[in-house]
């Protein structure tokens, strides 16, 4: 997702910036595939600064941010996890999908995320880590209609004073991101995928379907037809198939969506 610098892409740059700046930590909420990753890698690479990140969604459990015990040749050590070593370090540090965390990580997290800016290693020594000065903090949210998210806690959002909305792009601006990945392709054609992809995101956003495309998924469907799948079939593999997990009344919906639109 290197292409979708678009909108206010630089704006939130230098919204990033000035939070840095002053210290104050960023939530960037938005649906998958709009970008939220490559944002904050950019922004990294803009500063010079090094990146670590945590994905809650992977179940992340309270020893990797802290640390754990180790025995090695009968010597117990401790390994320190990416929250300790990030602030030791002053590190931009990056907290993918924060609302996927589970509530004892959460209360590590604000721990260290408060006024103080420190923890206490109580696995370890009971040293208080404070962090270094340049430590900066930008965390991620999808929409709650998102399989495995949950609302954060009011004391975890006070964390992130500075918050950023991404949303998809306009049609013409994700014509423009999708044609940079493919050619020979009618733009009749990827419009009207774009448009499918729209459908569908609007209605999971109201909750008639349990999934939103991505754009990684329109970007795809230009893919199969560049190497010579026809349109209605690249609709099908792409964006109707997934839909059988949730079963046939659901996928059911999604395919008359594509007939509609793609003919029989």
């Amino acid at each position: 997702m290197e292409e979708t610098q678009y909108l206010d892409w630089n704006n939130s740059i230098q919204i990033l910036k000035k939070a840095h700046e002053a210290g104050l930590f960023v939530l960037i909420i938005g649906p998958k595939g709009t970008g939220k990753t490559s944002l904050v890698r950019d922004f990294a690479k803009n500063m010079n600064s090094n990146l670590d990140s945590i994905n809650f969604s992977l179940r992340t459990r309270e020893s990797h941010l802290v640390g754990t015990k180790t025995l090695t040749d009968g010597t117990v050590s401790f390994d320190e996890g990416v929250l300790i070593k990030s602030m030791r370090q002053g590190d931009l540090l990056y907290l993918d999908e924060i609302n996927s965390a589970e509530a004892d990580v959460l209360l590590r997290l604000d721990e260290a995320l408060d006024d103080r800016r420190q923890i206490m290693l109580k696995e370890s020594t009971g040293e208080v880590v404070k962090a270094n000065d340049n430590w900066f903090v930008i965390a991620t949210i999808n929409p709650l209609t998102h399989s495995g998210t949950k609302e954060l806690p009011p004391q975890i959002l006070s964390r992130f004073p500075v918050r950023i909305r991404l949303e998809y792009p306009p049609e013409d601006i994700e014509l423009e991101i999708i044609k940079k990945h493919v050619s020979g392709v009618n733009d009749s054609e990827l419009v009207q995928a774009i448009k499918l992809a729209n459908t569908l995101r609007q209605a999971a956003a109201v909750e008639e379907l349990f999934y939103s495309p991505s754009l990684r998924e329109t970007i795809a469907f230009g893919k199969l037809v560049e190497k010579g799948m026809s349109p209605k079939d690249a609709a099908n593999y792409v964006f109707g198939n997934v839909y059988t997990q949730w079963g046939n009344i659901e996928y059911q919906k999604v395919s008359d969506i594509i007939t509609s639109m793609f003919g029989n």
